[in-house]
This record gives structure tokens, sequence and C-alpha cells, in this order.
């Protein structure tokens, strides 16, 4: 839902639609963004507009009042209504008690994607990468995900087509620091991982626009001046100060494969380091997940199912199980279908029964909006039988979050 407000109102969170100026009056990258931190807001005010545009479906609405209330029911569209069938018995969960996490999460996800673009412009002008200005949003990802991991990573899935080099960065940081959890790595090491997750492809900055955005298909030339950006990113981190080897790892040897046919060293099997294997599996899991120019994004559960079948040569069987783990057989935000024939949203993982995740019902398939419901699906009748693709059931993936 578009609204104006008052460039008074602003604060971090909040999604501009419209900054309501020309692009000569303001140095953003586009018009329509979220604000991540106060310094964002201070530079939206200097640009001297008065009123602007926000989108309250994807970012907070600063000038509503809290309320108790669930929330409202999506008008239904323009479809054949079918008598709903009686829905199988459930428990409902209880409201979330860290919704304030959530809203820090969606603001931390625009912060870092402004950070990683404001450095990719940096690394093109020749300028080196300055730990200190990363570090601290390391930190607080790493913070977001131990407190609330289903909170960042469905959110860093969103991307836009025109943004997707840096927003990959950031989404792939965060999905690198859940699996590194899951696998029980100490926080130190952790800390490392992400760091050169958010930097791996830092070497696409010497990459040219007309390849790295082209609609089409590559040529062979075009390919192998791509594939060059690993060992650009190699270049560019050995020369900043302060990055480690585990960071440095993450970023050389993301496109390696445990069979020998990645590049470029083609390494194979434990030559790859434990971080360069991990690396590799989250760096695909979100390439194919995601929607770009040339291609659409797989449904999570389908792009797991994908890395399962490459495990008798790309990657290693017992990562792709616990990076599986970490994100959960149903990912935190993937839309499914239940056996009662409605349409869910995952909400959150329960360790002890991965295929029975807290779902919040939102559709039935006969063509209606539901009144939103969380399930905790452990203590239902009712099952998961499939995934589903938001687009095609026209259902806004922001709306329904967790949160």
């Amino acid at each position: 839902m578009i609204k104006p407000i008052p460039i008074s109102s602003l604060k971090p969170g909040v999604y501009i639609h419209d900054l309501k100026c020309s692009w000569l009056e303001h140095n953003f990258l586009r018009n329509s963004f979220l604000v991540g931190d106060e310094e964002t807001v201070r530079r939206v005010r200097e640009t001297g507009v008065q009123e602007i545009l926000i989108d309250i479906k994807r970012g907070i609405d600063p000038e509503a009042v809290v309320a108790v209330e669930p929330p409202a029911v999506e008008a239904a569209p323009a479809r054949p209504e079918a008598p709903q069938p009686e829905a199988a018995p459930a428990v409902v969960v209880a409201a979330r008690k860290s919704g304030s996490e959530f809203e820090r999460a969606r603001a931390l996800k625009g912060e870092a994607n402004l950070i990683v673009r404001d450095m990719m412009t940096d690394i093109r002008l020749g300028k080196q990468i300055e730990l200190e200005k990363i570090e601290p949003l390391v930190e607080r990802i790493v913070d977001s995900i131990f407190c609330e991991p289903d909170a960042l990573a469905p959110l860093a899935r969103l991307k836009e087509h025109d943004a997707y080099t840096f927003q990959h960065s950031v989404s792939v940081c965060a999905l690198m620091v859940a699996f590194a959890r899951t696998l029980g790595l100490d926080r130190p090491t952790i800390r490392e991982i992400a760091i050169g997750a958010l930097l791996h492809d830092v070497g696409k900055a010497k990459v040219p626009d007309e390849i790295l955005n082209k609609p089409a298909k590559l040529t062979d030339a075009e390919f192998d001046k791509m594939k060059s950006h690993v060992v650009q990113s190699k270049i560019i981190l050995q020369a900043s100060p302060g990055i480690s080897q585990i960071a440095l790892d993450v970023a050389a040897q993301h496109h390696e494969r445990f069979d020998g046919s990645g590049y470029p060293n083609k390494l194979r099997g434990d030559e790859i380091s434990l971080y360069g294997q991990m690396g590799s599996i989250v760096d695909v899991y979100d390439a194919i997940t995601s929607n770009r120019v040339y291609h659409k994004g797989m449904a999570p559960t389908e792009a797991l199912r994908k890395l399962l079948t490459w495990t008798d040569g790309h990657f290693k069987p017992d990562m792709v199980k616990a990076f599986i783990r970490s994100v959960g057989i149903y990912p935190t935000g993937a839309l499914v279908r239940l056996e009662s024939r409605r349409l869910a949203v995952v909400q959150s993982q329960n360790d002890d029964k991965p295929m029975q995740p807290v779902v919040k019902v939102i559709f039935h398939t006969a063509g209606h909006y539901l009144k939103p419901q969380n399930i905790d699906l452990r203590r239902s009748q009712d099952r998961i039988v499939g995934h589903e693709d938001f687009e095609s059931w026209q259902i806004d993936p922001v709306r329904w979050l967790p949160q």
C-alpha cells in the first residue's frame, strides 16, 4: 500500500516508494529503497523534499498506531468463490515475542545492501576495501542470525533485478552465518566466514556492466571474463589489510566443485577448504532461487532438491545435508500447499520436526483469501504436500514474511 508521509516522519525501516524529486536532486541509486539507518534518514532530508511516498507492505508505517488486533484480511481477488472445506484441526501459535527483531532485520538488510553497493562503487574507482566499515555490519548480521534465525535470511532472498550483484552478497552472508551456526563453528570463525561471504563477489566490480547484466547467454569469451571475477576477488582481498585466510578461502573457492570441475583452480575434494565448500553450496542455492533477467528463480524447496542431485559430483553430500538443516526442508518464507488445500507461508522452523514447521495459512486453492492464522504443524492433523509459487497465485511474498 502506497501512502504519503511528511519528511519529518521518516525513520529506519521505512520503504520509500518515491522520493518525489528528480534523479538530479539526490545521490541514491534509485528513487525507491529501504531506509536502513539514521544516516540514510539524514541524507533523504538533505534533498529538501517535504513529503515522500512510502510502501507500508515493504517496510514499516511510521505513523501507524500499534495495535494488538490480528492483521486485516486481504481482499479476495476477482476469482470465483468456492465453499471453504472444513479446516483440519490445528493448534494456533501465539504471536511471536520477537517482532522487533524482524523489524531490525528488515532495516539491517537495507543498510547492508547500501554498504555493499557503495563498496563495489569504491572498488571500481580503484579504492581499497576498508574492513573497519564492514566489521560492525558483519557483527550485527551475526547477532541477528543468532538472535532470530528466521528473521534475516528470508528477507535477504528478496532481490531487485537492477541490484542483484550486491544484494546477492548480503543474502549469501546471511545464509553462510546460519550454515556455520548449524555446523557448530565458534563465533570468531563465523565472523570471518561472514566477512568472506559479504565480500566474495567484489571481483565483479572489475567485470564490464554489459557482461555482468547481459540478459542473454554469454559467449565463451564473455563467460571467461565473468569467471575472472573470482581471481579478481582474491587479488582485491589479498591487498586489503586485516583479511583472514578464512575470509579469503570463502571468496577464492566459492566456484570450486568437489569433483574438480569448478574454477579457477579445479580443486578437488578436500583440497577445497571447509569454508570454500560452504561458499560453493550457498552461492549456488542463492543464485538458483533468485529471479534474474534471464531466468525465473526456483522455489526454495525445489532448489534444495536440486542441490541433493548434485552431491554425486559438485558438492560433498554431508555438507549439503547440513546446509538443508540450516535453512529447513521448507525454508522460512517459502509458500507451501497443505493437504487441506490451503496455502501457507513458512514462518519458522521446528528443529525436532523439520517436515513440520510453523506456517501462516493465508489462502485457499479454490481462489479466496483466508483469515491469517499461524499453525504449528507438529500439533496439527494438516501437513505439507508441496511447494507453490507466489507469482502463480498473485500473492505478494513481502506481505507475508515472518514478523
